[in-house]
């Protein structure tokens, strides 16, 4: 009994010696991308420091896309001009035709680009599923990487937090 105390204060302090050393662990830095859009705009993620920026891989055959597009434009909308921009990135093998119908018909509001060759998706890691997001920070370091369905309302709880 009179060693079980010592051994659980010990616990303890790793523990917290370990939550504080990952909470100080230098996340990734996103890579120094510049993208060109539907529109034939540069957009560089080193001229969008100072902001948070949610790049999103996905294509118009991924249902799970697709369903969450009216979370991504309200999330842009709401935020845009405060700090926050979104980009798409439509995957190389999604017809360049396909990705602009499925622009104009939804009327997407936040800038869309081609991955033409496949050169986004290989300096973010080699991104093959849809949908893959990327959150990075304003000091450009990834803060999120996520497969799959995004969680919107934590990405809301953030940025209301750092945004106002």
């Amino acid at each position: 009994m009179k060693l079980a105390k010592p051994f659980l204060i010990v616990a303890a302090v790793l523990a917290v010696a370990g939550a504080l050393f990952y909470a100080l662990m230098e996340k990734p830095s996103a890579p120094a991308a510049t993208f060109t859009t539907l529109e034939g705009k540069q957009i560089s993620l080193n001229d969008l420091r100072g902001q948070f920026v949610l790049v999103n891989f996905w294509a118009t055959s991924c249902p799970g896309c697709i369903k969450k597009m009216p979370d991504m434009i309200e999330t842009y909308n709401q935020y845009k001009g405060r700090g926050f921009e979104v980009i798409a990135v439509a995957m190389s093998y999604d017809p360049p035709n396909y990705v602009s119908s499925f622009v104009n018909t939804r009327q997407l509001p936040f800038p869309v680009v081609l991955d033409v060759n496949g050169e986004h998706a290989r300096v973010f890691g080699n991104v093959q599923i849809t949908p893959t997001t990327f959150l990075i920070g304003k000091d450009g370091s990834i803060l999120e990487h996520k497969l799959g369905d995004f969680d919107f309302v934590k990405l809301k709880a953030l940025l209301d937090k750092e945004l106002s």
